[in-house]
This record gives C-alpha cells, structure tokens and sequence, in this order.
C-alpha cells in the first residue's frame, strides 16, 4: 500500500505493548498505544487505524467484546488477537467475530511482522474492491446486481454503453435490439434496461430462443387452453402473458425459425395474444427487448431471418463492446471475480502476478468476460497461496498475450478464408478436446448446446 500503514496496540501490559511498538517502528508503521479499551476507542474515534493488535485479556471489557464493538462500528479495521492463553474456544470465538489472525503468548516478533504483511495484502484487496464498488455506483447505482452479477467498468465503452442504457430505459415502450458477441454481457444489459425502467417492479422473463421447439412456439409463448392438443392438461399462461407490464428478453434471436419469426411479429404489431385453443385474443402490455450473436441485417439479406421483423426489434440497437475493446477495465472486472471465488470456496488468493497480469491484458480474450470468470475461477481453484501465477492460468488455445493475435494470422493466412469451413472445423477441434461431449463443446465454443447441434446437423457431423 502506498499509504503509511497506522497500527494501534490494545494491551494492558507495558512490556509486551513497548516491545511490540519499537519492533513495528523498525518496520516503518505508525503505531499507537492503549492499555484499557476506553483509550483505544478514543484512539479510534481520531485516528485513521488500519491494523488493531488486541490482546484477550483487558481491563474494562475483554478481548472478543472490543473485537466486536470494532468490527461493528469500524468494519474496514483488521485485527490480530494475541493472548496468553492458547484456549482453542477463544481462537474460534475470534475468528467468527472478524479477527484475520491469533498468537499465543510468548510469541516471536517476526510472526507478528508476518502477520501484518499478510493483513495489508487484505487491506489491499479491499481497497481495489471499493474502487470498483465505486467505479460501479458512479455508472449507475441501479445497475449494481442483476441475478447475482454485475455491469462493471469505467472504460469509455462502458460509459457510452451506460449513457445508452439509461436513455432507452426511460422509452419504456420501445423495443431494444443488443448485439454483441458471446460472453460479453448482453442479458445484463437487458436486466439493466429493466430495472431503471418503470417496469422494474414487474416481470423480467427471460427466454432462450434456440431451445423452443417449433411445434411448442405458440404454446410457450402465447399459453393454451386445457384440451387444445393432446397433454394440455391444464389452461397455461404463456411468456407474453407471465411477462405482461413488464420486460420479456429473447435471447438468440437470430436462432429463431422463420416460421415462429412470423407469429412473433403478429404480436409486436398488434400487441394481443391468443391461447392456443382459443379465439379470444387479450391484450398484453409487454417490452420486448431482443439479443444476438450475429448481425440480424446480414441474416435478413440472406433471407435466413425476417427483415420487417429486424426492423421492428432494432427500433433502439445497443452495440455491447468486447473486452478486447474494454481493456482498462480487465483489473476492476479481476478484483471483482477474485473476491467472488475467493467467498465462495473460502480461501484467501489476494493479488495476481505481474507477468500473468501483463499477459492478460494484451490476451484478445475470444470468450469475453465470461472466459474471463473462468479463468478466475479455475485459477483460485488451483492456487494454494495468496497469488496467482502463470501455472495457475490457461488462456484459450494455450496462447499467450502477444501471440495471440499473431497466431491467429498463421492460421488464416492462407487463401481459403470461407466462413463455413472455418466454423466446421473449430466444432470438429472442439469436440475432438472434449471427446465429442457436446455440452463441453458448446461451452468452449460459446454457442449454447441447441446452436451446436442444429450447426453439426448443418455441416454432417452428427
């Protein structure tokens, strides 16, 4: 930390306390003392206290109540127990109550510079979290969590994209077209128009295009009447309908049947649904905001998608950015997944190595920010100390950094840069690493498992 680091000593007794001050001043810290709890919250109350060095047994109140009282009231400060009882209850009792660290007496004086060394890394931490904390508040305070996840970045692109996102959000009825490649956030883009808009108390539906079979579209979407068809049991309400007044999100768009594509049109124009089975039609007040992968106007132009329904979804079309184009913020997105791994598996990986930091931001990242996650994730999974090194990271295709983009060049730089072709082979190298399981392919190709299949059924590789 580039901040003097201010220690306060909470112990009653004088030789412990004084032995403990000249060895932290040898170290460079700031270091304040109190021998009876009344004085170190004074301490507290003036002073800008990193690190509270607390012994169990004090006048006034013991340990484990100031260790509480601190924690309640100055949440930020990390503290260290030391006592001269080695009783296993008490340890425990600190730990639950917030201390990162606890010494038996007579302890050694480097232990104790040990322990500070490892706290200021948690210090460190904290303080790259509320910097993206922030980062996030100043974008929009609205859009910190949607579904457990968030819209970080304080890139130009974000900004823009934020700036679009809150100015649609207030047009609550126009349709909304997000494109951008896989893995790059487009759904969170969609919770985030939801929620600033004045639709945010009602439903936000959610709807995955390539996996409605074309025999059920209508059913899904527009509900049915008991007896409509063999199996309809039961009246069932349909997403126009579950989503009524509120925001119905179509992911994969561009994955839809041309078929369905018509009967979806009908309902964006006419703003009625009719359950399968019925000759009723009721009305539906619903938003609907549309995602893909692929330009919708290149597809239209090939007639493989409908051009007045594209023309009637792109009323407002959102560009998310790739990360390759979002580097800036790769440390705000990297402190965020670290601290999220690190709750989630219990463990306390606190910074990244310089070289694989360095890697990581000149790596095209092909997976966006979703590739991003997992390298994360499997590389707190792997690490066993406090610092991810290169062992503990594989980028895609076992590139790294500068030869990424290069290497990507030797494999085009030949004549034959036919779409289809390239597209069959990367599903034939994909399922080859993944010994044709077409789930892991899907996953590793960014394309969800119906898309693999309808593209393998397309090319002959069933």
């Amino acid at each position: 930390m580039e901040e003097k680091i201010n220690i306060l000593i909470i112990d009653d007794e004088p030789r412990v306390a004084d032995e403990i001050e000249e060895f932290l001043h040898t170290r460079d810290y700031t270091v304040f003392k109190a021998n009876v709890p009344s004085k170190a919250f004074k301490v507290l109350e003036k002073e800008n206290i990193n690190i509270v060095i607390l012994d169990i047994k004090l006048p006034e109140m013991d340990g484990i109540e100031v260790l509480k009282k601190i924690k309640a009231t100055y949440p930020d400060i990390e503290v260290i127990m030391i006592s001269g009882h080695g009783d296993m209850e008490i340890v425990i009792q600190a730990m639950r109550f917030g201390a990162t660290d606890y010494f038996a007496k007579p302890f050694r004086l480097f232990e104790i510079d040990n322990a500070i060394s490892r706290t200021t890394k948690y210090l460190e931490l904290n303080q790259k979290l509320k910097s993206v904390e922030q980062n996030v508040h100043e974008l929009s305070k609205k859009i910190l969590s949607t579904q457990g996840a968030r819209l970080i970045g304080n890139s130009k692109p974000m900004k823009i994209l934020i700036d679009l996102i809150e100015k649609v959000a207030k047009a609550e009825n126009t349709s909304v077209l997000i494109l951008g490649e896989s893995g790059t956030g487009k759904e969170l883009v969609a919770h985030g128009i939801h929620q600033l808009s004045k639709r945010s108390k009602k439903m936000f539906y959610s709807v995955n295009c390539s996996a409605v079979p074309e025999s059920l579209f209508e059913s899904e979407f527009f509900g049915h009447k008991k007896g409509a068809f063999t199996g309809a049991v039961e009246d069932k309400s349909g997403w126009f309908e579950i989503s009524n007044n509120g925001t119905l999100f179509l992911d994969e768009i561009s994955d839809m049947p041309l078929g369905q594509q018509a009967k979806l049109l009908r309902v964006l124009e006419e703003r009625t649904v009719s359950k399968v089975g019925s000759r009723k039609s009721v009305d539906v007040d619903v938003r609907v905001v549309a995602a893909s992968n692929t330009k919708l106007e290149e597809l239209a132009s090939e007639n493989k998608f409908r051009l007045d329904l594209y023309h009637r979804l792109s009323v407002f079309v959102i560009n998310v950015p790739p990360l390759r184009d979002r580097k800036d913020d790769i440390p705000l997105l990297l402190n965020y997944y670290l601290d999220f791994y690190n709750k989630q598996m219990q463990k306390q990986v606190l910074k990244v190595d310089d070289s694989v930091m360095s890697s990581l931001m000149n790596y095209n990242f092909p997976g966006n920010i979703r590739e991003l996650r997992n390298i994360v994730e499997r590389a707190v999974i792997l690490c066993d100390t406090d610092t991810i090194k290169s062992e503990h990271v594989t980028l895609s295709g076992d590139l790294n950094s500068e030869n990424n983009d290069s290497s990507s060049e030797n494999i085009y730089s030949n004549d034959n840069l036919d779409l289809e072709y390239h597209e069959r082979e990367l599903i034939k190298m994909a399922l080859k690493r993944t010994d044709n399981n077409k789930s892991k392919a899907a996953a590793m190709l960014n394309v969800t498992w119906q898309a693999l299949d309808r593209r393998m059924k397309k090319f002959g590789l069933e």
